[in-house]
């Protein structure tokens, strides 16, 4: 056998073992991830007596506000894009992104204020922006304007 042969079976070797390994690695990693929940973080907006429909994200920010649900926050309009609102206290943005882009429906924590940010309208690039999950339907009722009162709370 030459070199170069030997080297082109190696080579389909390691893809051979590369292609079926990673799934296998994949599923491990998935089932022994300590502290992860699998199952989503549905939450509900009511304003004014309609549901907006949400779901959460699963990162270490989305967790922690999830578990100050029920909650009843003042929204107020800021630069025309958002609403935004004050929780209890400042929420957990252990391995949070530098920043996050908002599009309409976001749900986003603001780290440097400690307020929530409900995005109707999408907005650029900012830093100390985490993602925290994303409204399903109902974003115009977030346009209305003025102070709102919103309640917050899981969908069991």
């Amino acid at each position: 056998m030459t070199y170069a042969s030997a080297r082109h079976r190696l080579h389909i070797l390691a893809l051979t073992t590369a292609l079926f390994a990673a799934p296998l690695f994949a599923c491990a990693q998935s089932v022994a991830a300590p502290g992860k929940d699998t199952q989503p973080m549905k939450i509900r907006l009511l304003i004014h007596g309609q549901v907006i429909p949400a779901t959460l994200y699963d990162n270490s920010s989305a967790r922690d506000f999830y578990t100050m649900l029920p909650l009843t926050l003042a929204l107020e309009d800021y630069a025309a894009t958002e609403k935004i609102g004050y929780p209890p206290r400042k929420l957990d943005t252990t391995a949070a992104p530098e920043g996050h882009a908002p599009a309409v429906g976001d749900i986003t924590y603001y780290a440097p204020w400690g307020n929530l940010a409900l995005f109707h309208k999408g907005f650029r690039y900012s830093s100390g922006l985490v993602s925290l999950g994303k409204i399903e339907s109902g974003v115009e009722l977030l346009r209305l304007s003025g102070k709102v009162a919103v309640v917050v709370e899981r969908v069991e």
